[in-house]
């Protein structure tokens, strides 16, 4: 793995961490012979509603607990996907910039995928194809831990529960959201997408902690 460059998980429409991360370093590795985590934003993702913060959790077929990531299988006897659809256009639907994007991401819905590793690369690609980054996905050949790899380590580092406050990748920049007075920060990539368009790379580089 060459210099400057970084690996992390993939994860469930990411925060804008996530994107500063890519965008920080010039080689970003998908790690992809880590066991699944439960309680992260695997699965998940944040999005502001009218009335709260919501989460956007996809379910996944249980396993034993030591599933290998790309082995994770999706739920699809929950209704999650019309949830997902019916609370993100509840939240942007009136958004400046929701008709522009939108199909974008249903027809990676409609693909109804098997497996939680390729619906999240395949939202994944489209995201950076939106926001207009040419960054080429590279994947891990192994698992190796933090000690054996020579490049920065993010895998689960980029968590629901560690907020932003310490990053050292991601400091807010604010925009114009949807809802309320109160800048919410770091939410999915969503946010920033339907609410700014195509001024969203601008503040996600503007927010990346060099």
């Amino acid at each position: 793995m060459p210099a400057k460059s970084a690996v992390v998980e993939l994860q469930y429409l990411p925060c804008l961490e996530y994107f500063a991360c890519l965008l920080k370093y010039d080689t970003v590795y998908i790690e992809a012979h880590e066991h699944y985590q439960k309680q992260s934003y695997r699965n998940r993702c944040h999005i502001l509603t009218a009335t709260k913060v919501a989460i956007l959790s996809v379910p996944i077929v249980k396993g034993n607990s030591k599933q290998l990531i790309r082995d994770v299988q999706i739920d699809y006897t929950q209704k999650w996907l019309t949830d997902h659809w019916r609370t993100i256009y509840s939240a942007y639907g009136k958004a400046p910039f929701f008709e522009h994007y939108a199909d974008f991401f249903e027809r990676v819905y409609v693909k109804k995928y098997k497996y939680l590793f390729d619906l999240n690369l395949d939202l994944l690609t489209n995201c950076l194809s939106l926001l207009k980054v040419n960054k080429k996905i590279n994947f891990t050949d192994s698992y190796k831990s933090t000690e054996e790899i020579a490049v920065k380590d993010f895998r689960s580092a980029i968590h629901p529960k560690s907020g932003d406050k310490n990053s050292n990748l991601y400091t807010p920049v604010r925009y114009r959201q949807n809802f309320g007075n109160n800048f919410v920060s770091n939410l999915s990539i969503i946010d920033v997408l339907f609410c700014e368009g195509p001024r969203s790379l601008e503040i996600i580089r503007q927010s990346v902690i060099l």
